[in-house]
């Protein structure tokens, strides 16, 4: 039981971890247009590839948590 409620906790960090970091990149990007319009096109591209590499990363960590689920043990 313990084994299952510590993999219940670090899945649901690989979850929070990744909606954070979008959260504060959408802030930021929003902020950066309102400074500065004319700057939208790279603003935009960067936070694209910003949020592949996150989304990236949240779906390897969901991935090896339920590796460790499905594992008997």
């Amino acid at each position: 039981m313990g084994r299952n409620v510590a993999l219940t906790v670090v899945f649901f960090i690989c979850l929070i971890g990744p909606a954070a970091v979008m959260a504060v990149m959408g802030k930021a990007s929003i902020g950066a247009l309102g400074r500065n319009p004319s700057a939208a096109p790279k603003i935009l591209t960067a936070m694209i590839i910003n949020l592949i590499f996150v989304e990236a990363i949240a779906v390897v960590a969901l991935l090896v948590i339920w590796q460790l689920f499905t594992q008997k043990g």
